[in-house]
């Protein structure tokens, strides 16, 4: 896991929005990581022992249940191919391959050195009629080919430079 230094009064007031009780727990999950991009483990620790009701144990196994939860830091740019049945038929591969290359991700590696991109493979984004389909932050682009990507990927480097 990353060693993220959290704010001990930023958790406080996230604690405090979501209402500070247990059955809010993935609400207060869901905020910690739209601030760090992902959920450090002092954040859990330290919500595991504020919150009546849990333990640290506790949250460590939602975050860890739950996909959309992250222990490892995420890039600024969180990048999903679907490579589900009719993307893969359409072609996924190449379009991830011409990703990895583009933000230059080599073997296991998600998240780039400088934490701009993760790119992740996904089973399915319910988009088949749009297939191969990637997902930047949330905004869709459909019918991607490895050309289209590698100049939507130019130009949100040229924005980052």
């Amino acid at each position: 896991m990353s060693d993220t230094k959290v704010d001990i009064k930023q958790l406080d007031e996230i604690i405090a929005q979501c209402g500070g009780k247990k059955a809010n727990l993935i609400a207060i999950l869901q905020k910690i990581q739209e601030i760090y991009r992902y959920v450090p483990e002092d954040a859990m620790i330290y919500i595991g022992t504020k919150i009546e009701g849990l333990s640290p144990a506790t949250v460590f196994g939602v975050a860890t249940f739950y996909a959309q939860f992250s222990l490892e830091p995420k890039g600024k740019y969180e990048i999903k191919l679907c490579d589900g049945t009719a993307c893969h038929v359409r072609g996924s591969i190449p379009v991830l391959n011409a990703i990895r290359a583009k933000v230059g991700l080599t073997g296991e590696q998600v998240t780039t050195g400088n934490g701009l991109f993760t790119v992740e493979t996904v089973s399915c984004l319910g988009a088949c009629g749009l297939a191969p389909v990637v997902v930047i932050n949330e905004k869709v682009y459909p019918q991607m080919t490895s050309d289209a990507i590698s100049m939507i990927l130019d130009e949100i480097i040229k924005g980052e430079n």
